[in-house]
This record gives C-alpha cells, structure tokens and sequence, in this order.
C-alpha cells in the first residue's frame, strides 16, 4: 500500500462520517483507517483509542456548528427575523446535503449513560444549540418562554431528522425548520 499522508482533520472528518452512516459500535479503526486510505496502525500516531475518535469527532462536529450555525443567533449586523432563517438555513443544508442523520442525536442512542465523555460533549452541543435558539426567540418572549421553545424545537429537530433518515424524506423536517421562523414573525 503506498504510503498516504493524512491529518487528524482528515481522520475526523472520515470518522464522523462512518459514525453517523454505520453507528459508532459498527465501525472499527479498521474502517475509519481504510476509508482514509492509511493502515490501522497509523490511526494510534494520532488517537489512543476508538472511544477518543469518537469524542473528538462529536468535538469537531460541535465546533463546526458553533461557528458556523450557533453564532449567527448573536450577530449583531442583521435583525432576527434574518438571522432565524439563516439560522434554519444553515442548519438545513448540514442535514440534507449528509448522510446518516444528526452525530449528536444518534450517539445519544447508541452510547450506553456511563460514557460520560461521549454525553458531556453531546450535552454540550444541545445547550449551546437550545440558548443560541432561546437568544433569538428572547426578542418576542420571556426568557423561561424563549428557552422551553428552543428545548422543544431541538426536539423537534432531531425526532424529524431521525424520520427523515428513516422514510428518506425531508417535508416534514422542512417543516419543523418553517415553524421555528414562524415564531420569530409577526
């Protein structure tokens, strides 16, 4: 096999990807080092373990979404009706245009409740998902009103985005995403 040069970036990516096409417990180093064209051996010159793998891969997963999702909610250049539907937007296009349903809410299944490694980063990605939500819709309700919504419509989120994983149909998922910016108007 001729030698290919690969990041911890590359892994991740990879790894992230088979995590969420095939579950965590089904897919091996072996796997994540096949699809990123290196022996198994040298996926330990940068993880110790699959579990490591796995939490810095709901890690990079989460990064991405808090700069790339989460901070619109505190922009300050655009009013919030704007920033909602970029909000919903973006979202949108991390869910439709991948394969496998949503990290987060997949490894909440499949993890077993002592891996509190794997749960704290979870949590992490719904909290700040929840107050990024709950700062937007703190324009139009209170803030115990604002934050039960944003809870909910995570909620809502990852149940429609499991539905459409499954029926591989994304209306009712468009949908949650429509009545989350029908809050905001008036």
């Amino acid at each position: 096999m001729a030698t290919i040069k690969t990041s911890k970036e590359e892994i991740l990516k990879n790894a992230v990807r088979l995590f969420k096409i095939k579950g965590y417990h089904n897919t091996s180093m072996a796997d994540i080092a096949a699809e990123c064209g290196i022996i198994k051996g040298s996926l330990y010159h940068y993880f110790k373990s699959k579990d490591e793998v796995g939490v810095e891969g709901l890690k990079y997963i989460h990064n991405y979404f808090v700069d790339e999702v989460y901070s619109m909610a505190y922009r300050e250049d655009i009013d919030v009706q704007e920033k909602i539907e970029l909000y919903v937007q973006k979202i949108d296009d991390y869910f439709l245009h991948s394969e496998g349903g949503c990290i987060f809410g997949n490894f909440a299944l499949e993890i077993p409740s002592e891996s509190e490694n794997f749960r704290a980063v979870i949590r992490e990605d719904f909290d700040a998902w929840s107050h990024s939500l709950a700062f937007m819709l703190e324009s139009r309700y209170t803030k115990e009103e604002a934050y039960a919504l944003a809870k909910e419509y995570v909620a809502l989120t990852q149940g429609s985005i499991m539905m459409m994983t499954l029926r591989n149909d994304a209306v009712d998922y468009l949908k949650v995403g429509q009545k989350i910016i029908s809050l905001l108007k008036d």
